[in-house]
Order: structure tokens, then sequence, then C-alpha cells
């Protein structure tokens, strides 16, 4: 694996420590690095994010992942923008999608299911363990879901019901980072209908 993708991958570990140490832990020892690896990886990040010399985002990550294994035109409402995809080997099933706008902007960066991937099965809490789906298929899956603001520019949130395996409706808060669920919070229950 180039070490440049390599790094990149463990940015995104990095960002997910926070919410779920153990499969941070099982993911760095399946791509053979260690904590301190992970850790000069993300300073190494940061220092080319924050660099006075940096590249826009757009052209720091093709400069950092290659050329894209997808690049296809996205209609937003009723703006025009460019979904670039990326395949990641820590996750086969999922790509790394960066949306960028007419001017070259970086509107959205996160992990998506992979044209062809089979979408995770979402009909109860149950169903919703850290990193079993994405931002989009629980939005799908749950409608409908709130956007809520994320507490990082990697991270966001989703407001939405589901019942729990008895039928039971719940109100949810989701939490995703880089696009990945990572856990879920139960607001409160509703009285069924």
């Amino acid at each position: 694996m180039d070490a440049v993708a390599l790094d990149f991958q463990l940015v995104l570990l990095r960002r997910m420590a926070d919410h779920n140490p153990g499969l941070v832990d099982e993911a760095r020892r399946t791509l053979g690095v260690s904590v301190a690896q992970m850790r000069e990886a993300n300073k190494r990040w940061q220092a080319m994010v924050r660099s006075p010399r940096a590249r826009g985002a757009a052209a720091r990550y093709r400069s950092v992942l290659g050329e894209p294994e997808s690049a296809e035109p996205r209609r937003l409402g009723d703006v025009d923008c460019e979904s670039r995809r990326w395949a990641l080997p820590l996750w086969p099933d999922l790509r790394f999608e960066v949306l960028v706008g007419p001017d070259g902007a970086v509107w959205n960066e996160w992990l998506v299911r992979a044209p062809g991937a089979t979408p995770p099965g979402l009909r109860t809490l149950e169903d919703l363990t850290p990193w079993s789906c994405t931002v989009d298929e629980l939005a799908r899956a749950f409608p409908p879901a709130r956007p809520l603001e994320g507490t990082a520019p990697t991270r966001w949130g989703l407001a939405f019901t589901a019942p729990d395996r008895e039928g039971v409706p719940h109100e949810m808060v989701a939490e995703f980072t880089w696009g990945l669920l990572q856990r879920t919070a139960r607001v409160g229950p509703r009285s069924p209908r």
C-alpha cells in the first residue's frame, strides 16, 4: 500500500478514535502501524493543511490519494458539483468522496458506500452499530432524519426516530466521523401509536 494513502487512512482513524478506540486499535493493527505512527501521520496531515503554502483541499486530496477512482457530475438541489471518489483498503465497501463545487472549493468530504456494494439492512436500533453505515444510509433508513451541527468539521449528526427490536420507537441522535457512524444515543422513548 502506498505510504501516503496509508497515512490518510490513519488520519481518518485518528479522528474516529475519540468515539471508538477499540475499533480504531483493531484497524490500526490490521494496517500494521503503531499508535505513534498514527499520531505522526496525523501531525504531518495537520502541518500540510495548515501550511501557508497549502494547496486547496481538492488539489490536496488528489496529491495525497492520486487520481480518483471516479469523478462524476452531481446535482445538489439547483447547484452542480463534481463527486470524486477514492478506494481505501481499510474500508473496501466504502469510498472516500469529495464534493467539489464549480469554483474548485470542497463542499464535503466523507465516506460513502461504494457503487455495487451491498448496503446494510437497517431496520431497528440494534442494527446501528459503530461503523455499520454512512450518513445517507441512516437518513434513508429512518426518514425523516434531521441534520445536526457536528462538533468538528469532519463530524456530522442526525436526529431520527427508529424502533427497537420490540417495535417501540425512540427519538435518537447519531454521531458520524468522516461520514461513518460512530455512536447513537437515545433522546427519549416515544409512546407507541
